[in-house]
């Protein structure tokens, strides 16, 4: 593979997108993610959004709810304790956030996947 398809703009948009999966749990910059896939922001905003139909702030909402709601079914653990553990300095804005993406609220959807899963099972 050439060093042209290396640096294409669909490589580094994968890239910035494992660097955000490796750093989904601390405040990140978006002039940090823009550096580190070697864009300007405005165009890393632009090619993110292409790629993934999101913003990246919107992405790594995404995967810190999908980490707290694996956090909360494996681990057994409050809400407020899996909001802390993914970056959520605020517990009402987590389960505000929880709630709009999967629907329900952090416990009671925690709850209704286990009942799910015990009468599938």
């Amino acid at each position: 593979m050439g060093t042209a398809t290396q640096n294409s703009p669909a490589q580094r948009v994968a890239a910035g997108l494992a660097w955000l999966r490796q750093n989904a749990t601390r405040t990140v910059r978006m002039t940090e993610l823009a550096r580190e896939m070697h864009m300007s922001p405005s165009t890393m905003h632009a090619w993110f959004r292409a790629a993934t139909s999101m913003s990246p702030l919107q992405y790594q909402k995404q995967l810190r709810l999908q980490e707290a709601r694996r956090i909360l079914l494996a681990e057994g653990v409050g809400a407020a304790a899996a909001s802390r553990r993914v970056g959520y300095e605020s517990p009402a804005q987590f389960s505000r956030d929880y709630r709009r993406f999967f629907g329900a609220p952090p416990m009671r959807d925690v709850a209704d996947l286990r009942r799910v899963t015990v009468a599938s099972g």
